[in-house]
């Protein structure tokens, strides 16, 4: 669809200009199009102008969704995962962003084992204190990537984050700044998997230009993409 057409150009626009004024290479910053509840068309929509990475939230809808799709696309989970749907996960997506337990990530990389499968994990990071909100308190981040990196399926590749909501995106610049210095101190002590550097995934519609000011290496963008959802 045209509007979708234009709403994607819209956007890369957007992330490229913000790449440049923080100095960094736009082609280093995958925008993952967040494509829960949305429809097929829309979500082909998006195929059709060359988008490449998308995100789901819930499980059923994924196993319904992601075997009607060509297979040379990239399918990011991101929402909350419960160890009961880790089989599922395991089989459908590329990269779980939102590893915040080890009983999770320990169950997860046994259905791995079985698939002969090892997929790239973020670990989904508490950086406001929400208690409404998954991921593990940023003071305990070290200690579960550490436990994580024994486990062979996986692959920590950074760090995900949702701050709070506000209307000015420039009241989120703090933690996106804290979830880079986090990641800067855990690179340093090498506990991601080897790379030139670690993934980090913040940043949405609202406010996804100073996310890449900041560092963002994923952006997760839905609304802004493809309007209202179902």
């Amino acid at each position: 669809m045209d509007t979708i057409r234009k709403n994607l150009a819209a956007i890369n626009t957007r992330l490229v200009n913000a790449a440049k004024r923080a100095g960094r290479d736009p082609r280093k910053i995958k925008l993952v199009a967040v494509s829960k509840k949305i429809d097929r068309e829309r979500i082909q929509a998006a195929v059709d102008c060359g988008q490449i990475y998308f995100g789901e939230n819930y499980i059923q809808e994924a196993r319904d969704k992601i075997p009607t799709f060509a297979k040379n696309l990239s399918w990011h989970f991101i929402g909350h995962l419960q160890s009961n749907k880790a089989r599922f996960a395991a089989e459908l997506f590329d990269v779980v962003e939102t590893i915040d337990n080890l009983k999770l990530a320990t169950v997860l990389d046994r259905h791995l084992a079985d698939l002969q499968k090892t997929l790239s994990v973020l670990i989904q990071v508490k950086i406001n204190g929400e208690q409404q909100k998954s991921g593990i308190p940023l003071a305990e981040t070290e200690k579960l990537i550490s436990e994580i990196n024994r486990l062979p399926m996986l692959q920590v590749r950074g760090l995900m984050a949702m701050p709070p909501f506000c209307t000015d995106p420039e009241s989120v610049r703090p933690y996106f700044r804290q979830l880079r210095q986090t990641a800067e101190e855990l690179t340093a002590k090498k506990l991601f998997a080897p790379q030139t550097r670690p993934e980090l995934s913040m940043g949405m519609s609202g406010d996804f230009e100073v996310a890449i000011e900041e560092g963002a290496t994923i952006i997760r963008i839905g609304t802004a993409i493809f309007g209202p959802r179902n």
